[in-house]
């Protein structure tokens, strides 16, 4: 029976235990270390009563539940790791990388059912809503393209489209002029080039119109099984503000991601820390205090740290509101999007 997405967040928020915690790798002296075993049996004592709470707590109930968890296991954290950094104490690679890997475990307990916000049926509809994917949000990309790919089914279709009549249905991606003339271009490319088929490799892509690596590492991670990093706004931003990298250059940022996770973690890491950016860790302000990985988190604090505050900042699932996608995968927990035009959107 699959958990919901509030109830798998209070759960993985209990995941996260004390020593691994640091976001600074802090050493316990051995003074401290008796004293230490006495406070961490209170601690694991408060923390099963938490955990009970959490079973009994209703959906609306489960986020506070859950930092209850949290708070019992780990204590402060996020706060932790901010006074090690005012001392001026510097994490290593090592502890930087090994918090890295606990935030994707702890993500991936959190978003069991992540997936490509893009609807799509095969290679060639996944790569044109990508590319209208630019500057706009992926709902209003899979609002659009059911009447695109009914008009426009295959490229030999979409290379003899009109001009004017492309721009047309693709308007409300905002950028339309210029989006119509990337998919013509892919599209007479893949004709002509390729058969009238998606290639399966980064450097044949690339060389599409409208196509830079991020859009190829989506369709390749998500329509042939090929790992890749995808570095969007929403990636950049929390992979920055986990102090898992300092640079600013998408393509560097995929190489310093890429070095501290295995290939097999790229295709769905990029699908957690997207998931989280848009539910949870929102650019402006972040919900803190429903975070699961706020104990791994050196920018814990900088969103509202009130749970219940914390909680209505929470979108899609996670608030209990529709998702972006029309046609969601099968687990998927959350309710589908409302089609353009229906006043729902």
């Amino acid at each position: 029976m699959s958990k919901s997405p509030v109830r798998a967040q209070a759960e993985g928020a209990g995941r996260v235990s004390g020593e691994e915690n640091s976001a600074v790798g802090e050493q316990v002296s051995p003074k401290s270390i008796k004293g230490a075993k006495t406070d961490k049996s209170m601690k694991a004592s408060k923390a099963g009563k938490a955990a009970k709470a959490v079973k009994a707590a209703g959906a609306a109930e489960a986020v506070e539940a859950g930092k209850a968890v949290k708070t019992a296991r780990t204590g402060e954290g996020g706060e932790a790791a901010k006074q090690a950094q005012r001392a001026g104490k510097p994490e290593s690679r090592l502890a930087m990388v090994r918090r890295a890997r606990k935030i994707n475990r702890e993500l991936a307990e959190v978003y069991p059912y992540a997936h490509p916000e893009l609807d799509f049926r095969n290679p060639f509809e996944l790569l044109v809503a990508t590319v209208l994917s630019a500057q706009t949000t992926d709902l209003r990309v899979n609002q659009t393209t059911p009447a695109l790919f009914a008009k426009y089914p295959t490229p030999e279709d979409m290379a003899a489209a009109v001009p004017e009549e492309l721009e047309q249905i693709i308007r409300p991606t905002g950028f339309f002029r210029a989006k119509a003339k990337s998919l013509l271009g892919l599209s007479a490319a893949l004709r002509d080039d390729f058969g009238g088929r998606v290639p399966g490799r980064l450097e044949d892509l690339v060389r599409l119109p409208g196509v830079g690596r991020k859009t190829a590492n989506v369709v390749l991670g998500n329509a042939f099984g090929v790992p890749g990093i995808t570095v969007d706004t929403h990636f950049g931003r929390l992979v920055r503000r986990w102090k898992w990298t300092e640079q600013e250059d998408p393509e560097k940022v995929e190489a310093e991601i890429c070095a501290i996770f295995p290939k097999s973690e790229w295709t769905m890491l990029s699908h957690r820390v997207v998931f989280h950016g848009r539910r949870i860790c929102h650019s402006r302000k972040p919900a803190c205090g429903a975070c699961p990985i706020a104990p791994l988190c050196p920018a814990y604090g900088e969103g509202e740290t009130d749970p219940e505050k914390a909680r209505k900042l929470l979108k899609y699932e996670m608030g209990g509101y529709p998702g972006q996608r029309l046609a969601p995968p099968p687990d998927y927990p959350g309710r589908p999007a409302a089609p353009l035009g229906t006043g729902d959107e």
